[in-house]
């Protein structure tokens, strides 16, 4: 997830490294795919430690946005059409190793620091993570046609209002939450009506994240590194 990008973030590389066995993969090859395309800029936060864990997690070791090939290609279909109205796509996460999400239990199973709480969960306890449907043993990232995203502005490179952050984890983070803001409402709402036209699902909880369906690998949990 690291430095694909040039500081004005105006080309990006998504890429599927070759990361599992034919068999491993039902059959199919993750094939390396590199898809250039306007409008795309990768910022993957679990790369750094600007998260809620609050360092990188394991198995990130690039700034770089792996997806099975049929997604990245839907994705760039949808930074086309957005590209129309002068906006374009950040890219939070991709591709999550199942490392990474062990990482993610581990924090979640540990005392208490509060490092990260004011910005991501001010209202939530750590220890109710699991019961609430924040964090789980398996995460659907982990088989490559998922993807967590938000919109930003092509001419200034500002990024869209949408409510809350990424990875605040509340309940006026859901997609459909009755925001006071309208305009953050409205881009929501454009996210969520260009992703579904490419088919691209979006999980009600969350309004950055989106799965491709059908999905190419849907019974698979990888754990290959991104590099």
């Amino acid at each position: 997830m690291r430095k694909i990008l040039a500081a004005g973030f105006s080309l990006a590389v998504l890429a599927l490294s070759a990361c599992a066995s034919e068999e491993d993969a039902g059959g199919n090859d993750f094939r390396a795919v590199a898809v250039r395309g306007e409008g795309i800029r990768v910022d993957m936060k679990y790369f750094t430690g600007d998260n809620l864990v609050g360092e990188p997690l394991d198995g990130y070791r690039a700034n770089r946005c792996l997806l099975a090939p049929v997604a990245a290609e839907a994705l760039v279909q949808v930074a086309r059409d957005l590209a129309g109205r002068g906006l374009g796509l950040e890219i939070f996460d991709c591709y999550r190793p199942q490392r990474a999400v062990d990482h993610f239990v581990r924090w979640a199973s540990a005392p208490e620091d509060f490092s990260t709480k004011a910005k991501f969960y001010p209202r939530e306890k750590k220890s109710q993570m699991f019961e609430l449907g924040y964090i789980a043993e398996r995460s659907g990232h982990s088989r490559g046609a998922t993807v967590d995203l938000g919109l930003y502005r092509l001419e200034s490179g500002d990024s869209l209002d949408m409510g809350t952050g990424f990875d605040f984890m509340d309940e006026r983070s859901a997609t459909a939450f009755p925001l006071e803001d309208s305009a953050a409402i409205r881009n929501r709402q454009l996210l969520k009506e260009v992703m579904a036209a490419h088919g691209f699902v979006n999980y009600a909880q969350e309004w950055w994240h989106y799965t491709y369906k059908p999905e190419p690998w849907p019974g698979q949990y990888f754990d290959m590194p991104v590099e």
